[in-house]
Order: structure tokens, then sequence, then C-alpha cells
């Protein structure tokens, strides 16, 4: 099946955002893909001074748009994510959507990005955001995909779980900055790929010199062997690749690690 990760501009204009990215949809559908992914905080800049001014319930005006589109293309539409206040709260949250618009999946970021590298990037989304406490999941009649965002995807459990739990897919979201893009973006993705044996999926904002965090770009797919197959740049861009599930097959047949692991020695486990 094709997956098209919409690497989107995003601008302070959140109708703007909105608009061009429920456009790229349809055009990526247009070219034959069955799963369209957006990025992190595709309607909004990425900040922690912006969240609480972006930030919509859910359903909301936002996600609104996500299921008509998914349900006029007739896909299934991974959200990117967008500031979701409840109950008083702030999430980063990724919605999904079926292709009849029906709402698949919510996920909640679960690790939040609070780093500090001396003389090039201090950031704390604890700030103003609160943590999700759960796992998300769907499936679809090519696969089961499993979601995180972002810095999720430097926790390795994360991602083992998903594939002791059927995923074939793992679809990440996410902003790295231009200190942690070029030293492990690519890095990390490829690690959770061969670990698992599946596929891994990330859908960067295109890069903005102006903004006051700058994403680093590259959206990436990487295959059970470790492989980029398909690479952005740092411009809007949608980058396309078909997921084929028979090489992964052939890739766990040849280097059988699942069944090969000493579950009486060690083990990481689901908690709620």
């Amino acid at each position: 099946f094709r997956l098209a990760l919409i690497q989107l501009h995003v601008s302070a204009v959140k109708s703007d955002n909105l608009q061009r990215a429920c456009g790229l949809v349809r055009e990526a559908s247009a070219k034959g893909a069955k799963l369209v992914a957006l990025p992190e905080c595709f309607n909004s800049p990425y900040g922690t001074q912006y969240f609480k001014e972006y930030a919509e319930k859910i359903p909301g005006e936002s996600t609104q748009k996500l299921s008509e589109v998914a349900k006029e293309c007739s896909i299934f539409l991974i959200g990117g994510s967008i500031p979701e206040e409840d109950g008083g709260k702030l999430y980063n949250t990724c919605t999904v959507f079926g292709p009849d618009g029906a709402l698949l999946a919510k996920h909640r970021k679960v690790h939040l990005f609070d780093i500090n590298v001396p003389g090039k990037i201090q950031f704390k989304e604890s700030e103003t955001l609160s943590p999700g406490n759960s796992f998300s999941m769907f499936d679809t009649p090519y696969c089961k995909v499993g979601l995180g965002i972002c810095y999720d995807m430097r926790f390795a459990e994360m991602a083992q779980i998903y594939g002791q739990k059927g995923c074939q897919l793992l679809i990440y979201p996410g902003a790295f900055n231009m200190t942690t893009g070029p030293a492990h973006w690519e890095l990390l993705q490829r690690g959770r790929a061969v670990d698992n044996q599946l596929y891994v999926a990330t859908v960067s904002p295109a890069r903005d010199e102006n903004a006051s965090y700058v994403a680093w770009g590259h959206s990436t797919v990487v295959n059970p062997w470790g492989e980029v197959i398909a690479k952005a740049g740092a411009e809007e861009t949608v980058v396309y690749t078909d997921i084929d599930l028979k090489k992964l097959a052939e890739i766990r047949q040849q280097i059988p690690i699942l069944s090969q692991k000493r579950c009486d020695l060690y083990g990481v486990e689901l908690k709620k």
C-alpha cells in the first residue's frame, strides 16, 4: 500500500495551515496514497508560547476538517498533532481518522520534550503541556499501525511493545530541531525499525528559518532492514513510498529475533 508523508510549511495563520494541509491530503489521495500523515503541530507554530493560544477541544475545528477530508478521499489520515485543551490541561495530540471519517485513535504525547543542551537548545514542553498515559494503535486492511509523537521515538520500550502487539508500521509526527535533527533523527528511526523488524515513518514540518523553533525537516521512511527508502529535504513536499509487507515477513523469517528473544531472562511489559 502507498504511504504519503506531508511535510507541511506551518505558518502562524491556523486557517491557512488547515486549508493547505487538506489540499495536500487530496493531492496525495489522487496519487494513490491509502495512508496519509501530517506533521507534529501542523495547525500551529511549535513552541510553548503558542500551545495555549492555538489549543482546541477534540472534536473541534481542526479535527472536524481532518475527518471530512479523510471521508472525502476515502483514506486513513494520521492528523499529525495539534495542541489539545481538555479539562483545563493542554496536550500534544495526534488524531487518526478512517475512510468513513470516524475517529480511530487519539494519541497524547507520552514523553514530554524537556531538554537542555548548553549553548545549543533549551526547551521544556512540561511548562505548558501534560503527558498522555496510553499507547495508541489502529487497524487498517493493510496492517496494524502504532503511534508516537516526536520525543516518544527516543524510548525503545514503547516501540517494542507496539511490535509485540502486532504493529508492522510505526508513525511518528515529529519536529526535531537543528541540534538533535542532524544528530539523531535518522539514527533513531533506523534503530526502532531494525530492533523490531518493522517500518518506521516520521513526518516533520518543513523548515522555516524565521520561526522561533526551526524544524529539521527530512520526513523519512525506514524499512525493517534499517534502510532509508524515502526521505524529504527541508522544504515543503509530499513523500511517497510503497510499504511492502512481504519484505517485512521475509526479513523476520531470515533473522527470527522475535521468536529468539529470551523471555525467560528479560522482558518489556505494558502496564496500563
